[in-house]
């Protein structure tokens, strides 16, 4: 089972009267809001990740990658 915590989060009250008349829960909204931020934080971070082994690897012939492949396939 999964372990949840409380997060609180401070609305002006004319946001939180709007979301009471329409019957809006604010939990959905907010968990959905911060998954989608985690989401492009880790996005970010891989493709940063793959700019750095791009970097690397333009220094690497072609040559020399398919001479890499077919050792690593013989073992």
């Amino acid at each position: 089972m999964q372990e949840y915590i409380t997060v609180s989060v401070k609305v002006p009250r004319r946001l939180k009267e709007l979301l009471d008349k329409y019957g809006i829960r604010p939990g959905p909204l907010v968990r959905q809001a911060l998954e989608e931020e985690v989401r492009k934080a880790v996005l970010r971070e891989l493709e940063d990740e793959i700019k750095g082994i791009s970097e690397e690897m333009q220094g690497i012939s072609d040559e020399e990658v398919v001479r890499l492949i077919r050792e690593d396939r013989r073992r």
